[in-house]
């Protein structure tokens, strides 16, 4: 991992059981940003075939080493605790499939919660019209990522049903 500030994220939000979805999240954006992220998703790559061309071992090896480098930064962005139960464990899809199936919080759990964010969100009295917006914006965003399967009208009517005080939202209705 080069010196980079962005590896201080991992620094200071340690896996801890509980924040499964939000370090995934900070796991990623350092090891996109590290061109590492690959190692993630898609399996280790076991054996060379035979006759493989020089540029095929490169990636190889390549491939082998950023999977022995982001397996440290994984298991160095946990508790002692959680190491414990991972560092028996040699590449990094398994390590994350196995994080996967104990911590995940389904999508489900996720869009209910945003679902029901975006729909109680109101205005606070006082407050920034342009601050709301930007707050119900990335509702929208968030909703539009879990697949919600909420209508533009749906989400306009939302939004200004948030913005609008109860005695204009009745002249609204009524004219």
């Amino acid at each position: 991992m080069s010196k980079n500030p962005l590896t201080l994220i991992m620094k200071t939000n340690k896996f801890n059981g509980t924040n499964y979805n939000n370090w995934l999240r900070n796991l990623r954006i350092v090891l996109y940003f590290e061109n590492q992220g690959y190692v993630l998703d898609k399996p280790l790559p076991t054996a060379l075939p035979e006759g493989s061309s020089s540029e095929e071992r490169v990636t190889f090896d390549k491939w082998h080493e950023d999977n022995r480098k982001v397996r440290s930064i994984i298991l160095a962005s946990m508790t002692n605790e959680i190491q414990k139960l991972y560092d028996r464990l040699e590449d990094v899809p398994s390590i994350m499939l196995r994080m996967k199936d104990v911590y995940a919080v389904p999508d489900r759990h996720i869009r209910y919660a945003a679902i029901k964010s975006f729909f109680g969100t109101k205005m606070a009295e006082g407050s920034s019209v342009q601050s709301h917006g930007v707050t119900m914006l990335s509702l929208v965003e968030k909703l539009e990522d879990l697949k919600a399967g909420l209508n533009n009208d749906t989400y306009i009517d939302v939004i200004l049903q948030s913005f609008l005080h109860p005695t204009t939202r009745l002249l609204l209705t009524t004219t």
